[in-house]
Order: C-alpha cells, then sequence, then structure tokens
C-alpha cells in the first residue's frame, strides 16, 4: 500500500505545528521519523491516520484519503499511540480484538480470535490474555496496544514513540517483529521514535523533523551525520559506521 503526502499543513492555533509535509511510504519499508522534543513527529503521525485534520493532499493507493470513511481508513492503517489510555475493564484478549472491529464489527469470530492470539503471541505477552488490561505494567500495556495493531491486519503501521515503555530486550524483540512483518507481508511502517540507533538500524528511511518540517530525508547514513546531530538536537556525537548502519555516540550538549 503506497502512501502519498503533499503539502501537508496543520495548526492547533494561529501557530503552524506542521508545514509544507512532502513524503511518501512504499510497501515493504520502515520509515523512522526522528528529531527533537516538539518537533511535530506525533503531529505527523495523528494528521496521516486522519485523528487531528490537517491541509494538503493525502493518497493510499492513489485515493484521496478525505473522501475514506473512519471504517475504510482502519482497513488500511492501524495507529498505536504513545501513551495507550484504555480506562474501562477489559481483558487483553478483548483489547487486541478490538483490532478487529473493521473486519467484523462486533461480531467477532473463530478467525478474529485466532488472529488475536496470534498477535498476543508474536509480542510476547499471550499468557496475560485473560488479565484486566489495566492491572499489567507500563511496556506489556504497549505491547498488547501494538498486539492490537498487528491484530488489524492493515498495509501500513502507524507507531508513536512505540518503544518508549519497553526495557531494551522487549525494544529489540519489538522491532525484530516489525522487521519480519515487513519482509514477509510486505507492509509498511512510519514509526517515530527517539533513539537514533535503533532508527538507524531498523529503518530503511529517515525523516529528519525540526519546528513542523521536514530537514532531512534519506537512508540512516545520509541522515544521521555529525553536523544533522549538532544542529538539529544541539549535541556533539561520533557517528561510527557498521554494515553500512550508523552507530550514534553522544559525547556533550552544545
Amino acid at each position: 500500500m503506497k502512501l502519498v503526502v503533499q503539502g501537508l499543513r496543520f495548526d492547533y492555533t494561529s501557530s503552524p505545528v506542521l508545514e509544507d509535509i512532502d513524503m511518501e511510504l512504499d510497501p515493504g519499508e520502515i520509515v523512522g521519523v526522528i528529531g527533537p522534543n516538539g518537533a511535530g513527529k506525533s503531529t505527523l503521525i495523528k494528521c496521516v491516520d486522519r485523528i487531528l485534520h490537517p491541509e494538503g493532499n493525502m493518497k493510499l493507493n492513489g485515493v484521496d484519503m478525505k473522501k475514506m470513511n473512519r471504517m475504510e481508513l482502519a482497513k488500511c492503517m492501524g495507529y498505536v499511540p504513545q501513551s495507550p489510555d484504555i480506562t474501562f475493564p477489559s481483558t487483553v484478549l478483548d483489547t487486541v480484538l478490538m483490532g478487529r472491529r473493521p473486519h467484523s464489527s462486533w461480531h467477532f469470530t473463530e478467525k478474529d480470535i485466532d488472529k488475536a492470539l496470534e498477535a498476543l503471541e508474536m509480542m510476547g505477552v499471550s499468557n496475560f490474555a485473560f488479565r484486566d488490561y489495566n492491572e499489567i505494567s507500563g511496556g506489556q500495556k504497549q505491547r498488547v496496544i501494538i498486539a492490537r495493531a498487528i491484530a488489524q491486519e492493515t498495509g501500513i503501521l502507524l507507531l508513536d514513540e512505540p518503544t518508549s515503555n519497553l526495557d531494551i530486550k522487549h525494544q529489540i524483540s519489538l522491532m525484530d517483529v516489525l522487521d519480519m512483518l515487513v519482509k514477509n507481508l510486505n507492509i509498511s511502517v512510519i514509526m517515530t521514535i527517539h533513539d537514533l540507533n535503533i532508527a538507524a538500524r531498523y529503518s530503511q528511511r529517515l525523516l529528519l523533523m525540526s519546528n513542523g518540517r521536514i530537514v532531512a530525508a534519506g537512508n540512516p547514513l545520509s541522515v544521521l551525520n555529525t553536523e544533522n546531530i549538532r544542529k538539529y538536537y544541539g549535541v556533539e556525537a561520533l557517528v561510527k559506521e557498521e554494515n553500512d548502519i550508523p552507530y550514534i555516540i553522544p559525547l556533550k550538549a552544545v
């Protein structure tokens, strides 16, 4: 599924949050959106998912997204927020089954349950299936919400800081699952992420944002250089390379 964004702009108030955003997402790739706090990364993800309503043009496989209803979009894109918040009582399995609603409404079949359990297994939380969602840890909740998006079986996953609540083992496990899904199912992923080394290792392309604009785009080696890290993050860093993948060692704030 191909996503094309042209001239995207969004204002929360009179001040622009996003300006002149042009980007494309091809099937079978992970695109990492990086940049300092306040750059507009999360807002971009919400605009692409139509949670927010920006100006500009967005098309999925050539179809104007403004002409698609919420259910049609949900069959194409799964969204994982930065801070998942479910306040009503729900088991972990029921929470993941919510991802099947675009396919089955509220009449869940055995296939829906199997897909939900399969997604929980991928994320390593199947043993929590019948626990109350609100009684598990923050990192476990994050993996459950990602499992919900996987069970949704969309062509595109939109992930806002998917590794933020996870320890290093589960960060790597999550990214390995996403990498597998992209390669085996030809889906695409857009993720905002602060960890530049994880972004460099798993992304085919990076979009570096600052002050609501994309200021650099390309493969990780071309984007993650010492000049960009100093200019946009305010950090002196060493950038080493191994197998065409940059590795960043921060030295000091400047």
